[in-house]
């Protein structure tokens, strides 16, 4: 998906889409759906128009009215039923498409439950005991990020271990936004691992590798970008084996399972941890 907030440059033959995020609060949940969908159209050019703690009609109709000349498309997220429903009637009346993506939801659990919606734009993020239960995971993960303080060890919910550009930090950092402390330690045939790795819970280990070829090519990126040039004995195919091999023996040791990140997105490797280690997703 091309994305940006104007068409400079843009040749007027290809398909432009306008989109709309139209919330009363950050309009996270309408952007993520909205990018969701549009990312199954990579070559597309897209016109971002985002509009957040919107608190009056006057505000959104002229957001629409701007809708209605570009054929927009809406996403909306609002509690509010007054301003909810303004959009849609004005929708209705121009023609133009929307896509409430808070309120069918609330009012079909009001109607099972009997109970009435808050109605509190952006509920979801406040400042809750979860709220602060994900940033503490948050700071674990990066104050025992790459394996630089072990100690740290029997407080982790997660260990990831594994070689050089196998992504642990990304990855870590990601399941920590899902908050889970997560420690992340590199393998390295030189170093020897933490002791305290054999004397914790090996159900909470989770070992990382990946194909030469893959990492092969990483650590060259990298030593480029260093200026250092390619050929190094750090990213040769030789090397690499050596140190997935190590891995290998050390994960036997450990018992533990392995997970081979080669083309696989953070996410994607995240939720196979969560899997494996039959832990819920606690936020979104």
């Amino acid at each position: 998906m091309i994305e940006s907030t104007i068409i400079g440059g843009t040749k007027k033959s290809e398909p432009i889409l306008h989109y709309y995020i139209l919330s009363d609060s950050i309009g996270e949940t309408a952007i993520k759906v909205a990018r969701s969908a549009l990312a199954q159209f990579p070559n597309l050019h897209t016109v971002l128009h985002k509009y957040t703690f919107i608190t009056n009609e006057e505000t959104i109709k002229t957001i629409l009215i701007d809708a209605e000349k570009n054929e927009g498309l809406i996403f909306m997220t609002m509690v509010d039923n007054d301003l909810a429903r303004f959009v849609e009637k004005f929708c209705i009346q121009t023609g133009l498409i929307c896509y409430n993506l808070i309120q069918p939801f609330t009012l079909e659990i009001e109607r099972r439950v009997g109970i009435q919606p808050s109605s509190i734009a952006g509920a979801q993020h406040e400042l809750s005991q979860e709220y602060f239960d994900r940033i503490r995971a948050i700071e674990y993960c990066m104050h025992y990020d790459d394996g630089r303080d072990p100690s740290g060890l029997e407080e982790a919910e997660i260990v990831i271990l594994g070689i050089s550009r196998t992504g642990k930090t990304p990855l870590s950092m990601y399941l920590g936004t899902l908050g889970y402390k997560t420690m992340n330690i590199p393998i390295i045939p030189e170093n020897d691992p933490p002791q305290l790795l054999f004397e914790i819970n090996h159900k909470k280990i989770i070992g990382l590798t990946n194909d030469v070829e893959v990492v092969n090519r990483m650590r060259e990126s990298r030593m480029i970008e260093y200026g250092l040039g390619t050929g190094s004995k750090y990213a040769s195919p030789e090397r690499i084996q050596q140190e997935i091999d190590y891995a290998d023996d050390l994960y036997r040791q450990l018992d533990c399972p392995v997970i081979n990140v080669a083309d696989r997105s953070i996410e994607e490797s995240a939720s196979i941890i969560l899997d494996i280690m039959k832990l819920p997703v606690r936020y979104n």
